[in-house]
């Protein structure tokens, strides 16, 4: 990683469907996130789908988004959405 202040960074929203919930989905992004040093969070909706917030330099975040249309092993990603978001985090959190 270069240095912080003239490396692009960007936050994108993901809401990730399918068989996403009760397969270790967001625990297993939370370790993808910090092996790549990507921040933000995930949280499971009502909905069934996951959501996440990803926030880091253009090339991470494109990492973790790659990883999210996959899952973990036992997930099977129907469809990712993709959204522009603003804001920055320094850590990523499995919320509630």
């Amino acid at each position: 990683m270069g240095n912080y202040a003239d490396s692009p960074r960007m936050t994108l929203r993901l809401v990730i469907y399918g068989r996403v919930q009760g397969v270790y989905f967001r625990e297993s992004m939370r370790r993808e996130a910090q092996n790549l040093a990507v921040a933000g969070w995930v949280r499971n909706r009502t909905d069934g789908a996951v959501e996440a917030l990803v926030h880091g330099e253009t090339a991470v975040v494109d990492a973790i988004v790659r990883w999210a249309r996959r899952g973990p092993e036992r997930a099977h990603v129907e469809r990712v959405e993709i959204k522009p978001e603003e804001g920055a985090y320094s850590s990523f959190e499995v919320i509630r």
